[in-house]
């Protein structure tokens, strides 16, 4: 499928999504600047992802709800807007305590964005939501992939210029959704009991648990993993860049092949077991850079897969309505993943510099414990039936 076949408010989507996820990753490579011009440990860095990922992960409880209220895209317009504000803002301050507190609210804006997003691309492209999913997860790494780039490059001038670009880039993409997004169909309103309501059922509580602990995984790798590369500040945004485009091949070519070929679960769960075994691998590295940033980029293909195969399940595993269905899932997996950073930069202060790959490997392999036990709460796709000859 050719991106001729989307629906045009799919692609202004994906578009949006790509901006907005520039932002997580154009932290990256500036993090060891940051702690060395204020002053701060490893501990006290990590609150920028873990202020971020914890108040993004309670937001997704109200932000599938609000946009049933007021419309998605409204929702999305409203969530561009907090980022826009909020990043300019961190690009203004100097401690590391108000950059945390700034990082919150950023998180609160890329809730309301992610939560919509999804639901816009699965609402429009109805009847092929699992490829438009593909085209969202793509985007997302792409974003992500990007992100650490753009770091790179701006924050070897300065650790401010990349949340600045990041305020300039979301008030671009303001305007563009605003131009060419439009709403889908309608969902009934609901509140956060709704939301809640969803885990209710076992798939999609399962599913979320698992996102849950693939995510601190996922956070222990991409928020720690720059303090202790001993790289600087552009050979990180280069390092994360290639982690991001096998991110990107992971989701929109590997996921979709390898699940019509050998079936859902067994892709998931082998990813999940590969991803366990990168990290273990960043634990026994003792910290060699060459070492690491190759670790880091293979490990990009099974976050992709990971990433795609689990937004699909959250978005198709019940009944629920969209937006439910995505505000609880994210909810629960970004509100786990907050205590990855502060965990990996708390066991860094206290033991060995690649401890916290080691709990970010044991998580995994709860989750995929946890996936074992619960094939049955799936409907996942079957493999395509062998054709004789």
């Amino acid at each position: 499928m050719g991106l001729r076949d989307f629906h045009p408010a799919v692609l202004a989507t994906a578009l949006a999504t790509f901006v907005s996820f520039l932002g997580i990753g154009v932290v990256d490579p500036i993090l060891p600047s940051i702690a060395r011009e204020m002053g701060a440990s490893h501990f006290m860095v990590m609150f920028l992802f873990t202020s971020y990922l914890l108040v993004m992960g309670l937001s997704n409880l109200f932000a599938g709800a609000l946009a049933t209220r007021i419309g998605s895209k409204n929702t999305m317009l409203l969530g561009i807007a907090i980022v826009a504000v909020f990043a300019g803002a961190c690009s203004l301050v100097s401690t590391i305590e108000s950059l945390a507190v700034l990082r919150g609210f950023w998180g609160l804006g890329n809730a309301l964005f992610t939560t919509t997003a999804l639901a816009i691309i699965v609402g429009v492209a109805a009847g092929n939501s699992e490829t438009a999913i593909t085209l969202y997860e793509a985007s997302l790494g792409f974003g992500i992939a990007c992100g650490p780039l753009l770091g790179g490059l701006l924050g070897a001038q300065s650790w401010r210029l990349p949340f600045a670009g990041t305020s300039i880039l979301m008030i671009i993409a303001f305007g563009f959704v605003v131009a060419t997004v439009t709403e889908p169909d309608a969902e009934r309103q609901q509140g956060v009991r709704d939301i809640v309501g969803t885990f209710r059922h076992t798939g999609v509580l399962t599913n979320a648990v698992i996102g849950l602990l693939y995510t601190f995984g996922f956070f222990t790798l991409l928020a720690y993993t720059p303090l202790i590369l001993g790289l600087g500040t552009l050979q990180i945004g280069l390092v994360f860049f290639a982690w991001g485009l096998f991110v990107i091949v992971g989701s929109a070519v590997l996921s979709p092949r390898l699940n019509r070929r050998f079936g859902t679960p067994e892709v998931t769960g082998g990813a999940l077991a590969a991803f366990a075994g990168i990290l273990c691998l960043m634990w026994l590295s003792s910290g060699n850079s060459g070492a690491l940033s190759g670790l880091v980029i293979v490990g990009g293909l099974f976050c992709g897969i990971l990433n795609a195969n689990l937004s699909t399940l959250a978005m198709s595993i019940s009944s629920h309505s969209r937006s439910a269905a995505s505000g609880a899932f994210n909810s629960l997996r970004f509100t786990g993943g907050a205590f990855a950073p502060i965990t990996a930069g708390y066991l860094s202060q206290h033991y060995a510099a690649t401890v916290p790959f080691l709990l970010g490997a044991l998580a995994v392999v709860v989750g995929l414990v946890v996936l074992l036990g619960r094939f049955s709460d799936f409907r996942f796709s079957e493999p395509e039936p062998a054709t004789g000859h």
